[in-house]
């Protein structure tokens, strides 16, 4: 598996079951995503799994592949996303960006064969992943031109793990040793128009309900980013709740043996029942 991972995260990324089928979305090597059904005719809703790492190549969409074999168990098709990011050719803006976007307009087509529900569709973001799930429901709210404008699909609903929902807040604190400056290419002050473009507080609202989860001994990233992202959201009008998990750390909640993603797991439900 990778080399790189710790222990524990090895242990998430090497679930197989059941198996996933592999589609490409473009012809750079990390536009891809997995699809995994679960049992019955359908049609079956859908979860799009957004990884996260900072938005760097070090890691990849296989962080997901538990949380991806637990929600098909539970009924859900899953769409277990890869994309490019920092450190690959085209990472960063705008490539994470239209990846993101493409690739998850890429259900639209295997929807039929597959038997997706298209009114039904989450998407389950962590980390970086959840400031990219957060903004793949905004998407409708970019201007013509911006990466990821016009989508072909819109979700019912979104859910942020420990989601890093203000980039501005993220490049000022220097995350992860200024990840959100790498990303966009300059600081809030050098290239604000992309911070509004792509910061999930900048976009509120998003139109569709949000749950944003968080353990409270997060160490990556912090508490403060979810409820900033709770109250800008409640402030424009969106329906959006904030799961405060005590205890827990940044990838239990990536975790489906842990306590946090049970309470999650009830809170997406009612996303999409």
């Amino acid at each position: 598996m990778r080399p790189h991972y710790p222990d524990r995260l090895r242990a998430l990324a090497e679930t197989a079951t059941p198996a996933a089928v592999h589609h490409v979305y473009g012809d750079d090597a990390q536009q891809w995503a997995e699809l995994r059904l679960p049992d019955g005719r359908g049609p079956h809703p859908v979860a799009v799994l957004v990884h996260g790492g900072y938005w760097r190549a070090l890691w990849h969409a296989d962080l997901m592949n538990a949380l991806a074999v637990d929600l098909c168990n539970r009924g859900l098709a899953t769409w277990n996303l890869e994309y490019r990011r920092l450190g690959n050719p085209g990472g960063g803006w705008p490539g994470t960006f239209d990846d993101a976007g493409a690739g998850t307009d890429a259900l639209v087509d295997v929807a039929a064969r597959a038997r997706l529900d298209l009114g039904r569709v989450l998407v389950v973001g962590h980390s970086a992943g959840g400031q990219l799930a957060l903004w793949l429901a905004a998407r409708h709210r970019l201007a013509a031109g911006l990466p990821g404008a016009g989508p072909r699909l819109t979700p019912r609903g979104v859910v942020s793990l420990a989601g890093v929902c203000d980039l501005a807040e993220a490049a000022r604190q220097r995350l992860s040793d200024g990840a959100a400056v790498e990303l966009l290419g300059g600081t809030p002050e050098e290239v604000p128009e992309r911070y509004a473009a792509a910061s999930p507080a900048e976009l509120a609202p998003l139109g569709v309900p949000q749950v944003l989860v968080h353990g409270e001994d997060d160490d990556l990233v912090p508490v403060a980013m979810s409820r900033r992202q709770l109250d800008v959201a409640t402030a424009a009008g969106d329906e959006a709740r904030l799961l405060l998990i005590p205890g827990a750390d940044h990838f239990d909640l990536i975790d489906p043996a842990s306590a946090a993603w049970a309470t999650t797991v009830d809170a997406l439900s009612d996303l999409y029942l």
